[in-house]
């Protein structure tokens, strides 16, 4: 994984409502992180083709294509890409269609800065569990 600094990673965010791509920027940020965010499913797709991420975290519930979809696009192109799904809807998003092999995490919105730190921690450096 390409390191930006000491502990950053390079993360893409993915959220259709700009608050709160601000906002989890901004905790990623705090953490020394180097984050770029798009505004859902087709910026993503257009800003992977030019840049590489260690990690993604997409929203599941946005406009036109849902996160479960777009963490399948971007496999297909890239299948080692790890992959964190933020939703409010996490039950919604599991049961939905059983297990997404897509995603590498799932984590409640709204969520503190520790679980955040956590489940970057745990889809980053899964041999540390």
């Amino acid at each position: 994984m390409k390191k930006t600094g000491k502990t950053g990673f390079q993360i893409l965010v993915v959220d259709d409502e700009a608050t709160v791509c601000k906002a989890i920027k901004m905790l990623l940020e705090f953490d020394g992180h180097k984050v770029e965010t798009a505004d859902g499913a087709e910026s993503a797709l257009a800003i992977l083709e030019k840049s590489k991420f260690d990690l993604i975290i997409t929203d599941y519930s946005m406009g036109e294509v849902k996160g479960d979809r777009l963490a399948i696009q971007i496999k297909k192109t890239h299948p080692k890409q790890p992959i964190i799904m933020a939703t409010a809807f996490a039950e919604d998003f599991r049961n939905s269609s059983g297990p997404n092999m897509a995603v590498n995490a799932v984590i409640n919105k709204p969520f503190s800065l520790m679980e955040l730190r956590e489940v970057v921690a745990q889809v980053m450096n899964p041999a540390a569990e």
